[in-house]
């Protein structure tokens, strides 16, 4: 199975998330992750979707996506070309005596520690899909309580003519 991640720019309108993951759903496609937020255009946003399968399969999630009204362009993000990123929140149990070891950690993927309770910490890592299994295998000696992940986040690397404008015009022309 091969991995796919979209970079997809859609109207920023009521129930664009609901149609494009009910895509998903009706074809019996699963989504590994999806993110979403405004871009620097209001009316626009921007949802990163990651799914496995296979070759065929993702072809075809590409293909029926493009035919949502609602989405302007698609942009696929591959590893050599992209940056991914995701946010996690881990809650450890930890008593006074585990903390160092649990601050050495954090400090080693250079993550930080955002909530101290008297029996638990809260760490918060930000990294590619690498580092934040890293951690949690590092981590996975305490007793993790939580875990909380955003998903991935992407975007190309480098310049590229990214004109949302322009991409708006051609598909209201096409």
């Amino acid at each position: 199975m091969e991995r796919l991640v979209l970079s997809i720019l859609v109207d920023n309108t009521a129930g664009v998330l609901s149609r494009v993951a009910g895509l998903f759903s009706r074809r019996g496609y699963n989504i590994d992750s999806l993110t979403v937020g405004e871009t620097n255009d209001p009316t626009v946003s921007r949802m990163t979707v990651s799914a496995r399968g296979e070759p065929a399969t993702l072809a075809q999630i590409k293909k029926q996506l493009r035919k949502l009204e609602d989405v302007i362009e698609i942009f696929p993000l591959d590893d050599d070309h992209s940056v991914y990123r995701e946010l996690v929140l881990i809650k450890v149990e930890a008593d006074h005596s585990q903390r160092p070891d649990i601050v050495s950690i954090v400090n080693i993927f250079r993550a930080q520690i955002v909530d101290v309770a008297p029996n638990s910490l809260v760490v918060e890592v930000t990294g590619d899909e690498s580092k934040i299994n890293g951690i949690l295998t590092m981590l996975d000696t305490f007793n993790i309580t939580e875990i909380v992940r955003t998903g991935i986040a992407g975007i190309g690397r480098g310049l590229d003519d990214f004109d949302i404008e322009k991409m708006k015009a051609k598909k209201n022309r096409g």
